[in-house]
């Protein structure tokens, strides 16, 4: 009776029903994008500011690409397999590598008997699947091809680019979309970041033709394609006029309505530096601009267009170049239609040409080409990697043994610079009261139960348990081991920890006493205490809903620049600054988690002092399978971590050695702790 005692009192003190999760997230979201939006594109004073702001702008951007450095310009290897004479247009089928192996299918589109040098206009596709007769793919760009006819017919060489997707040789865009590949975040890599890759190298090829001026470049696409004009246009200075359909909108219409769901992975950088897209859309300045859109597109909604042209104004303004900023809305859905078209035929007529603003377009972009007739290869190339292209476009990080302590030295301070620059930059820069709520004990069998209720973030409320011996004081507890519990661990605590508030004492459970037996034995007469944690997404603040929804929940982390893994880990830091604020303050602090949590608490313990010692119960070795967190893998891995930890304190890892072990075990060794590491089978 005492033990149901105990969890009915408990469950009474705790505070009124926790809000529902759902709307705790939403309301964690609308914050995030608020601090977002409250750092907009600054706008420049002069030019030369300007200048300034653009090239480390670009640099950021292409970080975020996973362009960072930008990969080497191996040569194209340009194959020309055919050519197709169409109606006052003829079509050059070709394929060139971005990197060796990483093909790129085009078709360029010129006149048939070119004048001179041309101005060239680089297409860059939207998502259209387009099937072969026999099974494969004709590429996304016979989807398109109405549009090369139309530049070729009125005086442009026009190349219009297969992505790596909906290409002939078939790779992916949809990896946090449909396969759970989140390593792609902890990787950096974007299919946004190849995609603009692909755009650029194309402009390394227009250039080497005779038939094409290289100082008159422009660029278009419609939805996916709009996108990568932005990233291209953003990045390459050789752009000189650029018109994006469809492809941009704010953080706000992503994050809070919706829109994200809507978009694969090609339409977003991994957004390290918090950026709102405003800032993407600026570094074309000054350069000829025309943001093109329907006004019922349901990914790209008008109000965040709108939105968007208006802050971007700002810098065409401060520039004097108001009059090379376009905005062009037509009525329709999220369709290739006619009236957006010709109002980026008109612009680069205008721009690219010098054509009058009046000046009619004569005829609307006709189909044209049988899509068969387009195709580029025959059959996949043997030495493709297009379809294992996210595997290897953004390098990982290959960090070797160092030789000496100062080497090593060196490796951490590199590495501790990152995680905060980089991997953690979403964490708040100054922590938020803790804001605990009135501690509440009891006692039951021997054992002390007391807990708090705190705000590790807003609007996040979360509990901390502490058990310990009831006939020891608080203050001569030695040692406190704090657990970060995940789904699995807190189904099996959660009937020992419980929270909400019950409308009656029926609505109880007595916990299975194996459970209460087993924590009584590491309590009761040991001087040890007990503490548990719940961070976000686990316990009362799971969020629930079918995998779609979860998954469009935690891309949507990622747009912020952040995962739920690193914000967890944020919650595990302020429940150890809770934890100092205890009674038990004075104890030595063990911190122990499962799987990818217990990695969750070794980086925490990166950012604290006073940690006496980490356990880890069967860890990932690697981000690859876990915790994600932005652009680790472009640093270091889990093994190097544990290295840092090991520094600093005592790591045991339950769960057997591995080589995996080998870096932190040669780093302990170099440096005199080789009894800091502790490997056991169970």
């Amino acid at each position: 009776m005492r033990l149901l005692t105990l969890f009915q009192i408990l469950a009474f003190a705790s505070f009124a029903a926790e809000p529902d999760s759902a709307s705790t997230l939403a309301r964690y979201f609308e914050l995030r994008v608020a601090d977002i939006e409250k750092r907009p594109q600054p706008v420049p004073s002069n030019g030369a500011e300007w200048e300034r702001m653009r090239a480390a702008g670009k640099a950021e951007l292409a970080e975020m690409l996973g362009l960072s450095p930008m990969p080497e310009r191996t040569p194209l290897n340009v194959v020309t397999t055919g050519e197709v004479a169409g109606d006052g247009f003829v079509v050059e089928k070709l394929h060139f590598h971005t990197k060796p192996g990483l093909y790129v299918t085009a078709n360029l589109y010129r006149p048939p008997q070119p004048q001179g040098r041309l101005p060239a206009i680089l297409y860059v596709c939207g998502h259209s699947n387009m099937k072969a007769k026999d099974g494969g793919s004709l590429g996304n760009k016979t989807g398109y091809e109405h549009h090369g006819a139309w530049f070729a017919r009125h005086g442009y060489v026009c190349l219009i680019l297969d992505t790596v997707q909906l290409g002939e040789i078939r790779g992916e865009h949809h990896g946090t979309y449909s396969f759970d590949r989140w390593w792609w975040v902890s990787r950096g890599y974007t299919p946004a970041g190849l995609e603009a890759w692909s755009g650029i190298r194309a402009l390394d090829y227009l250039e080497t033709r005779s038939d094409v001026d290289p100082a008159k470049f422009g660029v278009t696409g419609r939805s996916g394609g709009g996108a990568y004009s932005w990233w291209i246009a953003a990045l390459d200075d050789r752009i000189k006029v650029a018109a994006p359909t469809a492809g941009i909108t704010t953080l706000r219409n992503h994050v809070i309505d919706g829109a994200v769901e809507g978009h694969c992975d090609c339409m977003f950088m991994v957004n390290y530096r918090r950026w709102d897209y405003d800032r993407v859309a600026a570094l074309v300045a000054p350069r000829p601009l025309l943001i093109s859109n329907t006004d019922k597109d349901s990914i790209f909604p008008l109000d965040g267009v709108i939105s968007l042209h208006a802050r971007v104004r700002q810098v065409y303004k401060a520039l004097g170049a108001d009059e090379k900023l376009g905005l062009q809305i037509a009525e329709g859905p999220h369709k290739d239609l006619q009236p957006l078209n010709i109002g980026a035929f008109a612009w680069f007529e205008r721009f690219l040409k010098g054509a009058d603003a009046m000046a009619l377009i004569d005829e609307p972009a006709k189909k044209r080409s049988e899509p068969e007739s387009l195709r580029v290869l025959a059959e996949n190339p043997k030495d493709q990697i297009n379809t294992v292209a996210d595997e290897t476009f953004v390098p990982r990080a290959l960090v070797k043994s160092p030789e000496s302590a100062a080497a090593w030295n060196e490796q951490r301070a590199t590495f501790m610079k990152e995680l905060q620059r980089t991997v953690f930059a979403a964490w708040p820069a100054k922590p938020c009261e803790l804001v605990t709520a009135p501690r509440s004990g009891v006692s039951v069998n021997g054992v002390a139960v007391q807990f708090w209720d705190f705000t590790p973030q807003e609007p996040w409320r979360l509990r901390m348990w502490v058990l310990c011996d009831e006939a020891v004081k608080p203050e001569d507890i030695r040692e406190v081991t704090l657990e970060v519990l995940d789904a699995k661990r807190w189904a099996e605590m959660s009937s020992l920890l419980p929270e909400g508030n019950p409308a009656n004492f029926n609505e109880l459970k007595v916990p299975p006493l194996a459970v209460f037996n087993t924590v009584s034995k590491e309590l009761i007469g040991t001087g040890k205490a007990l503490a548990f944690i719940c961070p976000r997404g686990v316990g009362s603040t799971e969020w629930s809903g079918a995998k779609k929804t979860q998954t469009q929940r935690l891309r949507r982390f990622y747009l912020l620049g952040e995962t739920l893994d690193g914000m967890q880990t944020y919650d595990i830091r302020r429940a150890i600054a809770l934890l100092r604020e205890t009674p038990y303050t004075k104890a030595n602090l063990r911190l122990r988690g499962e799987g990818r949590m217990g990695i969750n608490a070794l980086y925490a313990s990166q950012f604290e002092d006073g940690i006496s010692e980490i356990e880890l119960k069967t860890p990932p070795e690697s981000h690859a399978d876990g915790p994600v967190y932005p652009g680790i893998l472009r640093f270091f891995d889990v093994p190097q971590a544990v290295a840092m930890a090991a520094e600093r304190t005592r790591v045991l890892i339950r769960g057997g050695e591995s080589v995996a072990w080998d870096f932190p075990k040669k780093v302990a060794a170099m440096l005199g702790r080789g009894a800091a590491l502790e490997f056991r089978k169970d």
